[in-house]
């Protein structure tokens, strides 16, 4: 369900009949670069000047609460029918310690798809605020007497029984949740194990989050402090009961991939309680997925320094504002946590990655050699350490440590599609073990069959064995796939050269040269064109 399907002026038509035509186009252009406070200044500066305009008030409403602007209050009561504003308004009352009035609110909200999920478990909130703990779970019971997300209502009924300190029930209703979702998330764990440490049950409370730790390096980093807190109540009252609801809500509709409606029940959350941490993490997760890589790291530095997520915090900002154009911030805060947790792996293989990204290659296979001395017992899920590691040495032209690495690789996961393709493709640069190469990289076509580095490689070793005509087929096919590819143009026309078809192998050898090779690759384009020219 897209709630607000202007909610990132992807559809503004109507409302470009605003008389402030630049401050519109300026709001569109911010918006589709994720700089969500600037569109919400612009578009009410267009507001302004057409203040009836229906649909401008529409795309303001929205933008301003994107942006968790205070003026998206003002708007909602603009746009009364608009289902996002009703969840505002009716939070507002909330917030403000009105529950009789939220209640009701909440009651009208219309019957469409999200709301009718949202409806039940904002109704029981609101009913717990104002001490009618059995209304509350008799709301939430018809929920999940309906059948349809069950799970999720039975876990706000024991956070609900849990706040009500109905121990007994909660216990029982807890259990449920456990058995339901055998393999809880970050923030269900979390709660389950708060449950159990206060409830007398600590070790069992530890040895919930350490599984967690044991799947997830950079949750490993953040054990300690999830430890230390594993006795702090997750949610205390019904405002932050409602928060988790928005949040939890927002993630199930990522999945759906409803790529609106989760930034805006992400907001209202962080209305509810500004500095969730769960929900500051999706919302930066969210805003990643659509490259708004300053907007992420501007969410992840609201986190408290002391949170106990706080390590994985750092690794993702780190991440964030690498992409964002920020390297020397990210390296720094990458070295603080290698000094924060001189044990743990992640906070080098970040370094490693930060530094292959600059071509600092020699500096890189330092950073990923710090990672794997701190990797103790390798795993299936390690393989890209290696890798990028092995990836690193070959650009330094240490082959003998590169084919070792890549090797392991395959030890680790020997269906790994990069890593036979690299190690097929090396060999096949190198001349060697042809016949083997081929195998290898024909295990990672049958995986990726439409990638078109993988068909270069098949084409490029078919050559080697003397296919001509079948290493132009993948070839041709690999310029298909890939037709901005610099090497993979440069193979299609040594393999037309091969053929006797000169002309065509010269225009491709010209067209790999405008496509911005690798400087060693151009060099060696270059030799083809002037020892064709001489011939």
């Amino acid at each position: 369900m897209k709630i607000l399907p202007v909610a990132l002026l992807a559809l503004l038509t109507s409302s470009a009949q605003a008389a402030d035509f630049g401050a519109f186009l300026t709001a569109r252009f911010a918006a589709s670069h994720g700089n969500l406070d600037l569109a919400a200044s612009q578009i009410m500066t267009a507001l302004g000047s057409d203040p009836a305009n229906l649909e401008l008030q529409k795309d303001a409403f929205g933008l301003a609460l994107l942006a968790g602007r205070p003026e998206a209050e003002q708007l909602a009561t603009k746009v009364p029918r608009n289902p996002v504003a009703q969840l505002l308004l009716a939070d507002v009352s909330a917030r403000a310690g009105d529950w009789d009035h939220a209640e009701l609110a909440y009651a009208e909200l219309p019957h469409e798809t999200l709301m009718d999920d949202l409806r039940p478990l904002l109704l029981a909130w609101s009913q717990q605020a104002q001490g009618q703990t059995d209304k509350a779970l008799d709301t939430l019971q018809a929920a999940i007497n309906s059948g349809h997300m069950g799970a999720f209502y039975t876990l706000h009924a024991a956070l609900i029984a849990d706040v009500a300190r109905r121990d007994g029930l909660a216990d029982r209703l807890y259990g449920q949740v456990s058995k339901a979702m055998a393999d809880p998330n970050l923030r269900l764990a979390q709660i389950l194990a708060s449950w159990q440490a206060r409830s007398g049950r600590v070790a069992e409370a530890r040895d919930i989050i350490k599984k967690l730790g044991e799947t997830s390096p950079e949750i490993a980093m953040s054990l300690p402090g999830l430890i230390a807190a594993v006795g702090k109540p997750q949610v205390a009252d019904a405002q932050q009961g409602i928060a988790e609801v928005y949040t939890g809500m927002a993630g199930a509709v990522r999945q759906e991939r409803d790529g609106e409606t989760a930034p805006l029940l992400l907001q209202l959350a962080l209305r509810m309680q500004p500095e969730m941490t769960e929900a500051l993490l999706v919302s930066a997760d969210n805003d990643g997925a659509h490259h708004h890589w300053e907007a992420a790291a501007a969410a992840l530095g609201r986190v408290a320094a002391d949170d106990p997520l706080s390590p994985i915090v750092r690794l993702h900002r780190a991440d964030y504002l690498s992409r964002a154009g920020h390297p020397d911030q990210a390296r720094a805060l990458l070295e603080a946590l290698t000094k924060s947790f001189p044990d743990q792996p992640e906070a080098y293989s970040r370094l490693g990655d930060l530094a292959g990204e600059a071509k600092e290659y020699g500096d890189a296979v330092v950073f990923y050699s710090q990672a794997i001395a701190r990797t103790t017992h390798p795993s299936r899920g390690d393989w890209g350490l290696y890798y990028a590691r092995g990836a690193a040495y070959e650009r330094v032209h240490d082959w003998p440590r590169a084919e070792a690495d890549i090797k392991q690789v395959l030890a680790l996961s020997p269906d790994q599609p990069a890593a036979l393709n690299f190690l097929g493709y090396s060999w096949t640069e190198q001349n060697r073990n042809l016949d083997q190469a081929r195998d290898m990289i024909q295990r990672a076509l049958d995986q990726r069959p439409n990638d078109g580095a993988i068909m270069d490689s098949l084409g490029w070793v078919m050559l080697r064995l003397g296919d001509k005509h079948r290493a132009v087929q993948l070839l041709e096919r690999a310029a298909e796939l890939s037709p901005a590819d610099p090497a993979i143009t440069g193979h299609l026309g040594d393999a037309y050269w091969e053929l006797g078809r000169h002309v065509e192998a010269t225009d491709q050898w010209r067209r790999a040269l405008v496509l911005s090779p690798e400087p060693e690759d151009a060099t060696r384009i270059e030799a083809r064109l002037k020892s064709a020219q001489g011939q």
